[in-house]
């Protein structure tokens, strides 16, 4: 007898624990590529490796619908985790600090469900298991190697702690921004610290250009203009007495779009040069662009907002969140290529679920594998799941029981 549904989310809750206990870094997803084929395998769902770490699966390929293709992202982050959960990470500075192990494990229980209504479904289903969301550019990957290959609509979504749970958007347009990060190399003169007029301090020009990026957003930009820019890393390490001969800024910007992005591009080399050459110093810029920004079709949106009111309730939508939000997402790079939608669930539920992704602290809500996986399913044509129990409750029974036996 198949397993119930209660079931299936209480198995991807306890294997969403499982990949957070090994995450693993962008495009080093063996452990967790051979945990999902594994999965496939015993659903007695075809697979095929792509893009390395990655992996297509296919159900219904000789149906007549449309082709309908479900992605989730599984690598996990350069960071110490803070958490005290049964499931910490046992890997040394590296944690799932943005919740792609519950992506990957809420995908996992679309898939064992879809399996067994295989002989229903409308139309083909490829589910995507990406790699390397974490700025690998690891869609691209997928779709250089096939992965949209007969695909007419791709749906996406990521957990958003900034929205409360039950709650999501999903809009027509930009639902993420495009980004871009920068790097800036301050050349001066090193010397003796006592010294400052045989010397070119590159650590005071750093600081300088640091203070007059703000200009950037808050006055070379309108204030209708939705933009970030944050310098995250400032690199000149000496000694107490040594002026050193560099300096090293780093950063990235958020914007709605790549010509936006252009523009804070060219004004940051415009600052940037000006400052160096008012402190003595020499300085080069090299801006990288990331992501584009992430661009909801209409139709596919509209298919998905119903799905989401349809699990989420009539309240489903965030009025309070704008969007689009100033993260990033490689998913822009499928949306580049074909119609889908991409949606923000919102995770906080008042009991812990608030650290907002990318902290030490973050933990993935896993009340949502089940939400999120029945909306799946009703995106690509199967019957759904009656949710026998709360799916809150069925993430809480299958937390306890792992704690019990931790």
């Amino acid at each position: 007898m198949a397993p119930a549904w209660p079931t299936l989310v209480r198995r991807a809750t306890t294997l969403r624990h499982d990949l957070h206990r090994r995450p693993e870094l962008a495009w080093a997803e063996t452990g967790t590529a051979a945990a999902v084929r594994a999965e496939l395998d015993r659903a007695g769902i075809s697979w095929r490796p792509c893009a390395g770490t990655g992996t297509v699966a296919t159900l219904a390929s000789g149906a007549p619908g449309r082709h309908v293709a479900l992605r989730a992202d599984m690598d996990a982050m350069p960071v110490q985790e803070e958490t005290a959960r049964a499931w910490v990470s046992e890997h040394d500075g590296v944690m799932h600090a943005c919740g792609h192990d519950g992506h990957t494990a809420t995908l996992l229980a679309a898939a064992w469900w879809l399996g067994q209504h295989e002989d229903v479904l409308p139309g083909p289903v490829s589910l995507l298991f990406q790699p390397a969301e974490e700025g690998g550019h690891g869609a691209r990957r997928m779709i250089e190697d096939g992965a949209l290959d007969g695909v007419d609509v791709i749906y996406g979504w990521h957990n958003w702690p900034a929205i409360p749970y039950g709650q999501a958007v999903c809009p027509d347009g930009a639902v993420m921004s495009a980004n871009g990060t920068f790097r800036i190399e301050v050349l001066g003169r090193g010397g003796h610290a006592s010294q400052p007029e045989a010397t070119r301090d590159p650590v005071l020009a750093a600081a300088a250009i640091t203070l007059a990026l703000q200009q950037v957003v808050a006055r070379r930009l309108s204030a209708h203009q939705a933009a970030v820019l944050a310098v995250s890393s400032i690199d000149a390490r000496s000694a107490a007495t040594v002026t050193p001969e560099r300096a090293v800024i780093e950063g990235s910007v958020r914007v709605p779009g790549t010509a936006e992005r252009d523009r804070v591009f060219a004004l940051v080399e415009e600052i940037v040069t000006g400052v160096a050459q008012g402190y003595g110093v020499r300085a080069t810029t090299i801006p990288s662009p990331r992501y584009g920004a992430t661009v909801n079709h209409p139709g596919p949106a509209e298919e998905m907002r119903g799905a989401l009111a349809a699990e989420l309730g009539p309240s489903w939508l965030s009025t309070g969140t704008p969007v689009p939000i100033t993260a990033s997402e490689d998913f822009s790079y499928y949306l580049q290529q074909v119609p889908g939608a991409f949606a923000l669930v919102g995770a906080d539920d008042g009991a812990g679920h608030d650290e907002p992704c990318h902290s030490a602290r973050y933990d993935f809500n896993d009340a949502l594998i089940g939400r999120v996986a029945r909306t799946y399913v009703h995106l690509a044509g199967a019957p759904v799941p009656d949710q026998v129990s709360p799916p809150d409750q069925v993430a809480e029974e299958a937390t306890t029981k792992l704690e019990e036996h931790a």
